[in-house]
């Protein structure tokens, strides 16, 4: 008994009410709208450059590649025009001694090297055939569009970006240390690397993941209705979405198209409310925002996302071992456990380690619903050596987990709930049309009602409601560091012949207006030059 109420006390620590979902949307939207004034602030509100979302319906073959950590992945992407695509891509260990190489031209040489070998493996005829040809009429690409693979570059390292293929990196992360490549355009870097190969390539785009995950659903969700949000609910957490050009009140420096009047912004939603306004603070949290390599910030995501969910579940059971009061994971004899057994815990268990439980037990005890926990039961001797924990212990530690894991859905809810808001697409758009959400992750992929708890706690927002949150459709947006990435290059491709048509036609303009003006009145002569 002592153990049911010790756990019911733990887990009321981690209750969210739809008082505090609706104190933190009006938070949030104060922070967004902070965010798109001035630089500086908790949600960074970041300018991509990126202008509009596709509807399904575009062409073509792009290339995408992926440097996000100790691999580097090539794609290239089919897009059949109706809302389907077909991917190739290849993936490849970036040498341990380039990630600190000693000069840039090393990493960025090694990733184009990999470009070609790409290229001529899987696409050797179309290869052949992008030959780069000099326009006519020169323009400031230089090259016949049609005779150029564009490439989306994924580069999930901090880089301060200043146009839709141009930005600088600020610092390197993940075991990478090249000085060399700081304060320097990534994407110059890539194509020089690709210029001196001679690839018919052109770095197009320079490709955050979370707008990659915008972009491959609008691209594949269903109907005529274009995606709003794009987030990811994984390891990390982060948010991309459509914003009204008009709402940006800080410079946006370097050149985007503005005949759409949109612009999609990267939240950087994982810092939200660093000052903790308005997010729950339990010790739990505390302790673990004290022992991260990166305290103080962070601290949405070091409440949401899965890289941190599991910690928190793993310091309040070490919490209640220490408790003499209550019997968690320990019985007086076998008499007392239904396994007819005594629990004992490995003390090289992860228990005992930080970040040794994974979120992924999570997950197994959300989904366990057989009467004595017995799935639960073996994996806690699996992954945490905890052997015949009896159905109490299972019991507590699925409670746990439930609270903590709900406490992160419905702190997504804010988020959502915030940018659904933000958007106005409640009461701009047709009541019968649905605000498409695309979603990427292991949290909203496998976890067991996630996204209905999210769903649940949307409805209770002010401003939605059960009919707006029956409107919001919330779906799996899969490989945004590929497809995203292909389909941001097809973005910017339009853009370059948009710039080109806008050049013809200033050319053509500026040759007639010389004409006008040089005509001559009657009975004289002119030369036009």
């Amino acid at each position: 008994m002592a153990l049911v109420e010790e756990t019911k006390r733990i887990s009321a620590q981690f209750e969210y009410t739809d008082e505090d979902v609706n104190k933190g949307v009006h938070e949030f939207l104060r922070q967004m709208n902070e965010g798109l004034r001035q630089d500086g602030t908790s949600l960074s509100q970041i300018p991509t450059y990126v202008t509009g979302v596709p509807n399904g319906t575009e062409k073509g073959l792009y290339l995408a590649v992926d440097l996000g950590g100790t691999n580097f992945r090539v794609c290239s992407v089919h897009l059949n025009g109706d809302t389907t695509f077909n991917l190739t891509y290849s993936k490849v260990p970036i040498p341990k001694h380039l990630m600190v190489a000693k000069d840039a031209s090393e990493l960025f040489g090694f990733l184009a090297k990999q470009i070609e070998i790409f290229l001529r493996t899987h696409h050797g005829d179309h290869f052949e055939a992008h030959v780069r040809r000099r326009q006519t009429v020169s323009t400031p690409e230089g090259f016949r569009d049609e005779q150029i693979f564009r490439l989306g570059f994924t580069f999930s390292f901090p880089v301060q970006q200043f146009g839709i293929n141009k930005g600088t990196l600020m610092r390197w992360t993940k075991g990478f240390d090249i000085p060399d490549a700081i304060g320097k355009d990534v994407c110059a870097l890539l194509q020089q690397e690709i210029d001196s190969l001679h690839l018919p390539v052109k770095v197009a785009a320079l490709v955050n993941d979370t707008v990659g995950t915008l972009m491959a659903r609008s691209y594949t969700s269903p109907g005529k209705t274009p995606t709003l949000l794009g987030a990811i609910f994984g390891t990390g957490t982060n948010g991309a979405y459509v914003e009204k050009v008009l709402n940006i009140k800080k410079p946006v420096e370097g050149d985007y198209d503005k005949s759409t009047g949109l612009m999609v912004i990267n939240t950087e939603w994982g810092s939200f409310d660093n000052q903790l306004n308005i997010l729950p603070n339990t010790s739990y949290d505390i302790e673990l925002d004290k022992k991260s390599v990166n305290p103080g910030v962070q601290m949405f995501e070091k409440r949401v996302s899965g890289m941190f969910l599991g910690e928190i579940v793993r310091l309040v059971i070490v919490d209640m071992l220490k408790n003499p009061q209550i019997a968690l994971f320990r019985d007086e004899n076998s008499s007392h456990n239904d396994w007819k057994s005594t629990t004992t815990i490995d003390p090289e268990s992860g228990l005992f380690r930080q970040w040794g439980l994974d979120s992924s037990l999570m997950s197994i005890a959300a989904a366990d619903g057989t009467p004595d926990h017995s799935s639960l039961r073996q994996e806690l001797e699996k992954q945490l050596h905890i052997y015949a924990a009896s159905l109490e212990d299972a019991q507590a530690f699925k409670s746990i987990a439930y609270a903590v894991g709900r406490r992160a859905a419905r702190l997504s809810a804010v988020a959502l709930g915030a940018v659904v808001l933000q958007s106005g697409k409640l009461t701009e758009t047709p009541a019968d049309e649905p605000i498409d959400v695309g979603v990427d992750g292991s949290l909203v992929e496998h976890y067991p009602f996630f996204r209905d708890m999210i769903h649940e706690a949307l409805a209770t927002i002010d401003g939605i409601g059960p009919d707006g949150a029956k409107r919001i459709r919330v779906g799996i947006a899969k490989d945004g560091s590929g497809v995203g990435a292909a389909l941001i290059a097809l973005v910017a491709a339009n853009m370059e012949k948009k710039g080109v048509v806008d050049y013809l036609n200033h050319f053509k303009n500026d040759v007639f207006q010389k004409v006008a003006n040089a005509l001559p009145e009657a009975g004289e002569t002119t030369t036009i030059v």
